[in-house]
């Protein structure tokens, strides 16, 4: 009954993204016997309090990265005929790069699939990392790089009890902050051009479960190039 309550609100909450193409202008798929490296993924999961604050849960998070990468290990096939794993060492030039990768994702995601579109873009899918990925090519020898950024929350017994008595009493939906959402970006290392990009905003989905996990993967990697 409370999840069914929590739908709806996240329903009536959550914005709607408007369809665009997700491949740039004049990219169909990678070269024969290109090298795809995976970028250490960019995921954090939280807990929703009774008060709506978002609450770190280190615990979750460790466990959602290792079930996305697991997955993505068992998916190299499907990524490419290469794939070049990249390992987290915990450097600057890593972190800058996952957070110059956040930044650009969330400027496609409001100004190409959003409501934001603009007008120079023409509805184009053209978007960069800039010289940045030329870093990346000379440290992996790749060609593409494959981007994966993921943020999950879960209300807890608090907070959707706090949901309930407002809905009931007040009659008052209050917006619960929680759902998953996250982005995939395929980059041309030669060029830092953004290729491919998809995303998901959802209520559904559960990155602490394996094969819930699995299937989130699945939705986020939909319509990837061959």
């Amino acid at each position: 009954m409370m999840k069914r309550c929590l739908a709806v609100f996240l329903a009536l909450w959550l914005p709607v993204a408007q369809g665009q193409e997700n491949r740039a202008y004049g990219f169909a798929k990678m070269a024969s016997g290109a090298r795809i490296a995976l970028v250490p993924m960019d995921i954090e999961l939280f807990e929703v309090s009774a008060g709506g604050v978002l609450e770190p849960r280190a615990d979750w998070t460790r466990t959602a990265r290792q079930h996305v990468k697991d997955l993505l290990r068992e998916r190299k096939v499907k990524l490419g005929t290469q794939v070049v794993e990249l390992e987290d060492d915990g450097s600057e030039q890593v972190a800058e790069l996952l957070r110059l990768h956040g930044a650009v994702g969330q400027a496609i995601l409001l100004h190409h699939f959003g409501q934001l579109t603009l007008e120079t873009k023409d509805k184009k899918l053209d978007w960069t990392l800039g010289t940045e990925a030329g870093a990346l090519r000379q440290k992996s020898g790749a060609d593409y790089a494959l981007f994966t950024f993921l943020r999950d929350s879960y209300a807890s017994s608090d907070r959707v009890a706090t949901l309930l008595i407002g809905f009931i009493f007040a009659r008052q939906i209050i917006p619960p902050r929680v759902g998953q959402q996250g982005y995939a970006s395929l980059v041309d290392l030669r060029t830092g051009q953004v290729v491919w990009f998809n995303r998901i905003l959802r209520i559904t989905g559960d990155l602490r479960e394996r094969e819930r996990a699995s299937e989130t993967l699945d939705a986020l990697l939909s319509g990837f190039p061959q």
